[in-house]
């Protein structure tokens, strides 16, 4: 198998654990004037809520949201897209100027979950861009920070923006037919949706937005006032977002702010650092080998990145300094995807202390193994709950998240450096790399030629007893540690204390040493 098929099954493990559980047309105005662009003036989708044929269907959790107060609408929007098609050449530094190309009708859905009680409602809509990668719509984000977004009130809402999600089709470079369209999946509630391609998709998305900012007949929000909107999406969701952050972010105010969660490097499929601008029927514009965040977007933009994201995906090449509205926090020991997007984080309704531990499993998901335990590293999940917080209160309350220390890379440029452990050094600390019990890493001795996606998913390798024993005079000493080492990521900002409180908590219940 070749490293584009091998980076296509990565994307797909999600979605195939996540799927074990599951359940006006005037086309909008470009024109000159700054450097960027004049504004883009989206029109208005019609929107109609979905009532009965029977439940909507994303790959996310799995608990009933009764469970934790929130409930679940569905809505279809259509109207008429435009692609793009760039003024100049598309350089790394993502001041990019572009113009409408062609225009297609379209009819997609997005998924809202809301506090039942409305009082609840914090203000901020997340608008997450559904990964399609797997072939299937895919909630990605939502599993790794529901538990932030319910108890803060949050309201989540999910957009079909590519084609494959809806009408189905192989996923480009992947060796297996596990596309698995909503058409496929429920042909009476979806047999209506259509797609003219992901061409396409960047106006759709932003049409999503227009419908919950501006809304006009049908509210997809029902009597709920959105006061902020924050895009996100993860792995190739996040590419999507980069490209759209470059060709369309000064040039619209429907977005408050961006999350981008393991934005990949140089992918072969995509023949840039960030998703095409256009593609096949439509004219194929690629983006840069390096594509940096353009620095003239007076929105904030959070740039969350694994272990893994930074040399197994190639995002190294495309790091950037933290500015005014940029912040990169990179989380060593964690992986592209791991046990809590792939197993635990289907059913996690909060405060179960499992979530907090780190153990040992070949199993990425419900299907297939690796030769080694796949990455278990808590800090993914809890610093991107802290990540999302922070990003909020950058938006409600003007004070930017602190700055992160990045993660310590070899002098040739192509690693990580570590610790006498195997650990990784640098980057956001947490207990878990502090205080280890384990290695924890974002990759492991598996290569793309191995012909599956297990040295994606990085590792766990448990300490025995004898280790842990040098590293810690016995149970208070351990349980001492992990606590001070928690605070002081509470007290930097790059962990939540009710999270802090879950990992003491599940120190507390270890046998270290």
């Amino acid at each position: 198998m070749n490293r584009n098929a091998s980076l296509r099954l990565l994307l797909c493990v999600p979605a195939l654990a996540l799927l074990a559980g599951c359940g006006s047309s005037e086309a909008p105005g470009v024109g000159g004037g700054t450097s960027a662009g004049e504004a883009i003036t989206y029109p208005d989708p019609v929107v109609e809520k979905v009532q009965g044929l029977d439940d909507p269907f994303v790959a996310g959790t799995t608990f009933p949201l009764a469970d934790v107060g929130y409930e679940r609408h569905e809505y279809f929007y259509s109207g008429t897209a435009r692609s793009y098609v760039n003024d100049a050449p598309l350089d790394p530094d993502g001041n990019w100027q572009v113009s409408p190309a062609d225009s297609a009708s379209y009819k997609t859905r997005m998924l809202v979950y809301q506090p039942s009680d409305a009082t609840r409602f914090n203000g901020t809509v997340i608008l997450e861009w559904l990964n399609d990668s797997g072939g299937v719509d895919t909630a990605a984000d939502w599993v790794m920070l529901h538990n932030e977004l319910i108890r803060g009130g949050y309201v989540w809402v999910g957009i079909s923006a590519q084609k494959i999600g809806i009408d189905g089709g192989i996923p480009p470079a992947s060796p297996l037919p596990i596309a698995i369209p909503l058409k496929l999946i429920n042909p009476l509630r979806y047999a209506s949706l259509s797609h003219p391609g992901d061409s396409f998709s960047y106006d759709i998305y932003a049409q999503g937005a227009q419908a919950l900012r501006h809304p006009q007949g049908v509210s997809p929000l029902g009597g709920l006032q959105l006061q902020r909107l924050i895009a996100t999406g993860e792995s190739q969701s996040a590419t999507r977002l980069t490209t759209f952050i470059n060709a369309f972010g000064p040039r619209t105010d429907l977005f408050d702010g961006y999350f981008i969660h393991s934005r990949l490097g140089f992918i072969p499929d995509f023949g840039g650092a960030s998703a095409p601008l256009s593609q096949t029927p439509q004219a194929d514009i690629t983006t840069p080998d390096v594509v940096r965040f353009r620095t003239d977007l007076a929105r904030p933009v959070m740039d969350f990145q694994t272990e893994t994201d930074l040399f197994v995906l190639g995002a190294y090449s495309s790091r950037q300094a933290d500015s005014r509205y940029f912040r990169l926090w990179e989380v060593p020991g964690a992986a592209h995807a791991d046990t809590y997007l792939t197993n635990d984080g289907f059913t996690d309704e909060g405060g179960d202390v499992a979530t907090a531990q780190v153990y040992e499993t070949k199993k990425p998901g419900p299907v297939g193994s690796c030769p080694e335990p796949i990455n278990s590293a808590p800090q993914h999940h809890f610093v991107a709950q802290a990540a999302m917080r922070a990003l909020n209160a950058w938006l409600v309350d003007g004070i930017a998240p602190p700055k992160a220390p990045r993660m310590q890379v070899n002098a040739a440029g192509d690693g990580v450096l570590r610790d006498a452990n195997g650990n990784a050094l640098g980057g956001i600390r947490s207990p878990y790399l502090d205080v280890p019990t384990a290695v924890l890493s974002g990759e492991n001795s598996s290569t793309q030629d191995d012909g599956g996606i297990c040295f994606l998913v990085g590792k766990t390798a448990l300490f025995d007893t004898a280790t842990l024993q040098s590293l810690y005079a016995d149970h208070d000493h351990y349980v001492a540690a992990v606590r001070s080492a928690a605070q002081d990521a509470v007290d930097k900002g790059f962990l939540l204390d009710e999270d802090a409180t879950l990992i003491e908590t599940a120190a507390e219940q270890s046998s270290v040493p």
